[in-house]
């Protein structure tokens, strides 16, 4: 069993290790999903590390050496390791030119903190499914487009624009400027059968557990809501996400 993990992640070239190499990454100008830093690691080249991702806007997360050991697969990481994304990143612009490209009026879902790479893979695939133009993640506090995203998506992720932005609320607004309306999908809004999508629309989804952030959904233009007749009081984001995208197609035939 030890072997195989050994194996299975020294095949993964999502993942650079070793203060070198990751020094070297930071430089190319490569997208760059994180930087892990081990606990304690902060002096000599890893200063000069962390200071050039900070200059870059790169996110860092200090780890526990253990873990770093084990995603390495035993290999020297010198304390520093740096995740690249599955597939390259599109921009905000690139993905509202594909709807005007096409003659269609923009259909963008926006992730607020989608944690579960599994559940962002899921949603992806259904966009795709459903026509969206793109979808649309924060830089922080979200999955990014690492192989496990890239495996659920189910190849989706080949065909489907994503974007990744520094500030969800800014590009919200700059949105909302291109005639597009935000629809927050949580708790307590309108019955999303009763919703008319028609002309450009963004469908926000929330955070598995916390749900759309305060400050993103105050932003919205509209809550849509999925009735729940059961015992549990939520659906799994990808779930949900997957109704109201058909129903915003539906209504788009």
């Amino acid at each position: 069993m030890e072997n195989k993990e050994k194996k299975d992640f020294r095949n993964n070239d999502s993942l650079v290790i070793g203060r070198n190499a990751v020094l070297e990454l930071i430089k190319s100008g490569r997208e760059i999903e994180n930087i892990l830093v081990a606990r304690g690691e902060l002096e000599g080249s890893v200063n000069r590390i962390t200071a050039l991702a900070r200059e870059k806007g790169i996110v860092i997360k200090t780890v526990d050496r253990k873990k770093l050991d084990f995603i390495s697969a035993g290999a020297n990481h010198q304390g520093v390791a740096a995740n690249i994304p599955a597939h390259e990143y599109s921009t905000v612009d690139e993905i509202l030119e594909l709807a005007e490209s096409r003659g269609e009026a923009p259909f963008i879902i926006i992730c607020d903190e989608i944690e579960d790479s599994r559940n962002l893979g899921a949603i992806i695939r259904t966009a795709e499914a459903c026509g969206v133009h793109g979808v649309i993640i924060p830089k922080r506090r979200n999955s990014g487009l690492n192989f496990t995203v890239a495996k659920t998506s189910c190849g989706a992720l080949e065909y489907v624009k994503v974007a990744r932005v520094s500030n969800l609320n800014s590009t919200i607004n700059d949105l909302k400027k291109e005639n597009i309306w935000i629809y927050a999908a949580d708790m307590g809004g309108k019955l999303w059968s009763e919703v008319d999508f028609s002309g450009g629309a963004a469908l926000v989804i929330g955070n598995e557990g916390k749900g759309i952030s305060e400050h993103i959904k105050s932003n919205c233009d509209m809550t849509v809501s999925l009735p729940m007749k059961g015992k549990i009081n939520s659906l799994n984001a990808s779930v949900a996400a997957g109704v109201i995208m058909y129903e915003i197609a539906r209504q788009r035939l």
